[in-house]
Formats: structure tokens, sequence, C-alpha cells
């Protein structure tokens, strides 16, 4: 596969530049598999903590379910289900898109061990904008989103997750909070001081949520993204989703932004799947070092899993600057 052998290259060089640590590779065009390949530290059954694609693959799809059983408007103000959330013009498509107004996140969010209350930091919270204004990525309206599928669900998000979404597409290694049996196959994150953060949550928010948010928390495993990313191919085959529902979020974009997904196409904006993906492509990334992307209109899909936090943040600056080359570089090998 020669148009491939780029792609093997660029991440043979960046791990041993040690621009990342280890990453796995996967490739799927239709539903053949092109290539799936792990380097440096990673194998192939590696689990990361993918950070914010738990916004897509966790709370995205339940509130798109809720959405179907006629359980909730897009509509709806937050506060309907979530009465303590104080911006009554708020609503569940504008924490969707990331036009809450809502800020990134709460303050101090970066004090791992804080005793402040982070549930009630998150509804004292004030705008930074008026809701629908602009585009401002907030990991605090997937927080609520997450709390809203809890509450009309009457599970734990981690329990709905596994029941509702996982099992049945077979994601057999993704979960929340991984138990002590899983630790020697996840990729260590970021030094907190005294060690690695291993099988704990990086997102320092969802760490003092208990692991749990709607915003970051997924321990998942490349083959798994994989998988769930040819439910949003296939819709048909699958019972999570209709098609219709699926069209419906990566078609009602907003600067970049659709229904929980980033979307390729809209002027001035830079994805990080590089500019010459088709028009209509969709994805998201993670903070730690992962991204998933689709390309609906050549059926592929790209999972790149890295923990590329490990080297500190300071490396995620050019990190950020490698996912383009690498997804240009698939796009190029015209698979």
């Amino acid at each position: 596969m020669k148009g491939i052998e780029k792609v093997h290259q660029l991440l043979e060089s960046w791990v041993a530049d040690k621009k990342i640590p280890g990453a796995v590779v996967d490739i799927r065009v239709g539903n053949q598999m092109k290539w799936q390949s792990a380097y440096g530290t990673a194998t192939l059954d590696t689990i990361f903590d993918v950070a914010s694609l738990t916004k897509v693959a966790v709370t995205l799809p339940g509130i798109m379910m809720l959405v179907e059983s006629s359980k909730l408007s897009l509509q709806d103000p937050v506060q309907k289900y979530i009465p303590e959330f104080r911006h009554a013009e708020v609503t569940i498509e504008h924490c969707l898109k990331h036009i809450s107004g809502l800020p990134a996140g709460i303050p101090d969010f970066e004090k791992r061990h804080s005793i402040v209350d982070a549930k009630q930091q998150i509804f004292e919270m004030g705008l930074e904008a008026a809701p629908g204004e602009r585009v401002n990525y907030s990991d605090l309206g997937f927080i609520l989103l997450g709390w809203i599928i809890s509450r009309l669900t009457d599970q734990s998000l981690d329990e709905f997750a596994k029941e509702t979404i996982y099992t049945p597409i077979g994601m057999k290694d993704s979960c929340f909070n991984p138990s002590q049996d899983l630790h020697h196959r996840i990729a260590p994150t970021e030094w907190d001081g005294s060690k690695y953060i291993l099988g704990e949550v990086h997102d320092e928010t969802s760490y003092r949520l208990g692991g749990v948010a709607g915003s970051a928390g997924l321990f998942t495993t490349a083959e798994d993204l994989s998988k769930y990313a040819q439910v949003w191919l296939y819709p048909e085959q699958y019972s999570l989703l209709t098609k219709e529902t699926m069209e419906a979020c990566r078609t009602s974009v907003f600067d970049g932004r659709g229904l929980g997904w980033q979307v390729q196409g809209s002027p001035g904006v830079t994805l990080s799947c590089g500019p010459h993906w088709p028009v209509g492509s969709f994805g998201h990334t993670g903070y730690t070092g992962t991204s998933l992307w689709i390309n609906p209109v050549d059926k592929v899909s790209v999972v790149f899993l890295t923990n590329a936090v490990h080297y500190g943040r300071d490396s995620l600056n050019v990190f950020r600057e490698l996912r383009p080359i690498l997804h240009e570089a698939v796009i190029a090998a015209n698979l």
C-alpha cells in the first residue's frame, strides 16, 4: 500500500523525534480496514484517555436518542431539566454547538485536587456571550448535557453509555474509570508532580466530578472508535440513531460546529483534518492527543490516538500541527 507508506513514515519519525511517545492509527474505507498499526510505546490494544472525544462518543448520541424518543427537544432550555442552572435562555442545541455563551471551564479548573464543589461552580457560572452569538468551546455545556441524560434515564452516564451505546455496537474496551486490571493496557498521560496519571481521567473537572462527565472521562481503543465511526457511516445497519438524525448533526452548522461534531466547510475555519478533506467531513479531537475524523463522501474514517500530553502541555502545541499533516497524508494516499 504505497500511499499508506507516507503515513507510516510520518508516525515513525514523530516517535523517533519524541513529538509523541506512542500512537495507534486505524484507517478504514467503507467497512474495510486499510491500515491499523501501533507505534512507540503503544500496542494495538492500548487503551487511551480520549478526553473530549467523550462529547461525540457518549453525550451527543445520548442526547439525540432522547430527542428521537421525544423525551426532550433541542430547543428546550437546559433549565427545564436542571433547575439549578440559572440561565433560562441557554438551550440544549446551544450547548451541543458550543454557542451557549458559557466559558470553557470553571475557575481554576486545572486544580485537580481542589476541594471546591465543581458542580456548584458550574451552576453559578456567568455567560461570556449571548447564547447563539458565537462559538465559544465549552466543557461546561457538555457537562450539563451529561447530567440531563442521567436525570432523564435514571442512570449514571457511564452505565447509560455501556448499556445503550458500547454493548450494542461491540465496543468492548470502552469505559469510564477503568478497573485496576486494565491499567497495564492504559497509556499514561501527564506527570502530576509525583507520578504519571494512569487509569484516572486527565481532565481536571471530570476528575473532580468523579471521572464521569459529559465532557471527558471516556477510556477506549482505536478498534472501538473505528466501530463507532462505522455507525455514523452506515446508520441503517445499526439501531443507535436514524440516518436523518445523524445527518442533522453534521448539516446544521454554525462556524464549523454542527451538533457535537466539528464539520468541514465553514469559510475561515481551519480544522484538524486539514484543508483538503471534503466539505461535510466531520470529527473531533481530545486534549490528551486523540482524534476521530470521518469523511462521508468517500466513506473514510481515521482514528488517531496518542498520549501526547505525556511529554507535557507545551508539547501539545507541536502535536496540534501534526494532526492535519497526518490527515492530509491519508487523503493524498487515494485509498
